[in-house]
Order: C-alpha cells, then sequence, then structure tokens
C-alpha cells in the first residue's frame, strides 16, 4: 500500500474595488450576492447554496459539473465554516472540497477588507492542503483568481 501524498500551498491575491469596505463585505455576507458572484456560473449547475453568515455558521455550495468542464456531470461539494468574522473588516474560515463523494482538499482562506481611496484593497490569503489526485495549488489559485474577478464584476453592476 502506497502512502497518502498531500502538496501543501499558499498564495495571496490582492484586488481592488471602487466601492467601500462595508460594499465589498455585503457580497460575501448576503446570500444571495455571494451565490451571484461564488456559486452561479456558465460552467457548472448550481444544485444547492446555503449560507449563515456568522462565526460558527456554515456555507455549503453543491454543483453538478457541466458539459464543458473535464468530468460532465459531477458533483463538486464545497463545505465551508467561519471561524472569524469581524464586520467590514475581516473573514475567516475553514473549507473542504469533494469530488464524487471524494475529499480532495482542505483550507483555510482569510479575506481582509482596507480602505484605499474610497474604495477597498481586498487582500486574500489561501493555506491549503491537496490530497492524492487533487486539482492542486495552480488550479486552486486560478480558480479564486477567476472568483475575484467574478466578484469585481457584481459589485459594478
Amino acid at each position: 500500500m502506497s502512502d497518502p501524498t498531500v502538496v501543501h500551498s499558499t498564495f495571496v491575491l490582492t484586488r481592488i474595488y471602487s466601492k467601500p469596505p462595508a460594499k465589498v463585505f455585503a457580497a460575501f455576507s448576503d446570500p444571495g450576492k455571494k451565490r451571484r458572484w461564488y456559486a452561479d456560473n456558465r460552467s457548472n449547475e448550481t444544485v444547492s447554496y446555503e449560507l449563515d453568515f456568522r462565526p460558527g455558521g456554515a456555507e455549503h455550495a453543491r454543483f453538478r459539473m457541466g458539459p464543458t468542464t473535464p468530468f460532465p456531470g459531477t458533483e463538486i461539494v464545497n463545505d465551508g465554516y467561519h471561524l472569524d468574522i469581524v464586520t467590514d473588516r475581516r473573514i475567516v474560515a475553514a473549507h473542504t472540497m469533494a469530488m464524487a463523494g471524494r475529499r480532495f482538499s482542505a483550507a483555510l482562506t482569510t479575506f481582509e477588507f482596507r480602505e484605499s481611496g474610497g474604495g477597498t484593497e481586498l487582500v486574500f490569503i489561501h493555506q491549503g492542503v491537496f490530497f492524492e489526485g487533487a486539482d492542486g495549488p495552480k488550479m486552486r489559485e486560478e480558480g479564486w483568481r477567476k472568483l475575484l474577478d467574478n466578484l469585481g464584476s457584481a459589485l459594478a453592476d
């Protein structure tokens, strides 16, 4: 039997949004707003999305991969738990992801909201561990880059 393998990774992404911290924070704290930029997209079907935004509260997203993805029809589940929330300043959460019922990663994520010239500097830190055969750090970072771009588009509307 081979030994289980893990890959550890940390990356930091920074974005500047023209909206003040309270507006950017609201895009994380309001379930409808967060679902819009985080869960709903063109390549996957959102099966369910739930957000209990408070320390100790959970976030649950279930997706079915679309026909243009590498694994059409496969289910992805993302479960998160909010560890720390400071309104308009910080969100810290722990997450796991599973594909077809097999957990493939766990992460600690931190979002810092900093006032910047009338807008917001968002600093996102992702500390992850990827299990055997997982998508790995490069794909996760690419995914979060797209999500933060989606957030920017949602804030512009």
